[in-house]
């Protein structure tokens, strides 16, 4: 479909800076699009050093990204570009994931309530103050922690395969997560640690497994392999039932501030299904519904349509 850099920027309404560049032969220059520049970036926040990737400019309006498991700031490699030129972006990896900090959980409590609380502190040293907040997977129960606190700050919500409902819980996800909530039976569990089921969860779902960039998986399952990793995992999976008891508080949240909201939905997910996304059309007014064929992690194929989306949605005019 994009033959060029440029019909790529043209078709979503991007106007990218512009850098010259001498044809081979004969000397000449012509402008070529220049892509925006994304900054690795690292604050201390509680004693940790908190890996975030950043881009757009300092006043823009901003987007923060909160990445799933396996999972790190580097889902959003592709989206983050194409999103910079209208907003400032900031995508940050949790404590244990990606390239932050990730502490012994005798040392650390790996909780979603601490980790929220980390980017919490993180968007306040950035001067954050109002923001649309992308959610996917584990990004849904930290990013409606963060709403609930600080409802002031939500300028939009993004929901990309992050569950808030119980309708939206596969089959697949209950026999993991149930044998440990119920009997301490870590067997499935620990399952979703293994190098198979990290590319499963890219590939389910998936229209064209075969075009997908498979550094995605393999750089997620670099993070699980670490020493501590497992530990640090599986005391989220054990506290994941805590997020399906606020789901309630969650559903009068959105019904009572009904924040603007986009949902992008990969229906090929094996775990968050589609009903799942159905139903915040339940509780709120303001909202958008698509569906991509694709899987858990949509935007490792539809990043540029998820892109326009977002654009069109919540970019000022």
């Amino acid at each position: 479909m994009f033959n060029n850099p440029a019909s790529l920027w043209h078709w979503l309404g991007l106007r990218p800076l512009a850098r010259h560049v001498v044809a081979p032969g004969n000397g000449s220059a012509t402008a070529a699009p220049l892509a925006p520049v994304v900054h690795c970036r690292r604050a201390s926040v509680d004693g940790l050093s908190i890996f975030y990737r950043e881009a757009g400019a300092a006043d823009a309006p901003v987007i923060v990204l909160l990445h799933g498991f396996p999972s790190s700031s580097h889902m959003f490699r592709d989206l983050i570009p194409l999103l910079a030129d209208r907003f400032r972006v900031i995508a940050p990896d949790y404590p244990g994931f990606g390239h932050s900090d990730a502490p012994p959980a005798s040392e650390f409590e790996y909780s979603f309530d601490r980790l929220a609380g980390v980017v919490d502190s993180l968007l306040d040293q950035l001067g954050v103050e109002s923001a649309v907040f992308y959610m996917q997977d584990y990004g849904g129960p930290i990013g409606m922690r963060l709403a609930v606190e600080w409802p002031q700050r939500v300028a939009g919500l993004v929901v990309q395969n992050a569950n808030a409902y119980m309708e939206g819980v596969s089959q697949a996800a209950i026999d993991v997560f149930m044998p440990l909530w119920q009997h301490g039976d870590e067997t499935n569990a620990r399952k979703l640690l293994l190098p198979a089921t990290t590319r499963f969860q890219y590939e389910a779902g998936a229209r064209d497994p075969a075009a997908l960039n498979p550094d995605a998986w393999t750089h997620d399952q670099a993070t699980l392999d670490r020493p501590g990793a497992a530990e640090r995992q599986l005391a989220l999976f054990r506290d994941y039932q805590s997020n399906v008891a606020r789901y309630d508080a969650w559903h009068d949240w959105l019904r009572s501030h009904q924040p603007r909201t986009l949902i992008v939905w990969g229906k090929g997910d094996p775990f968050f299904t589609v009903a799942g996304a159905e139903a915040f059309t339940r509780d709120l007014t303001d909202v958008e519904l698509h569906f991509f064929s694709t899987g858990h992690f949509a935007l490792e194929e539809d990043a540029l349509p998820i892109a326009a989306l977002i654009r069109k949605r919540f970019a000022p005019d």
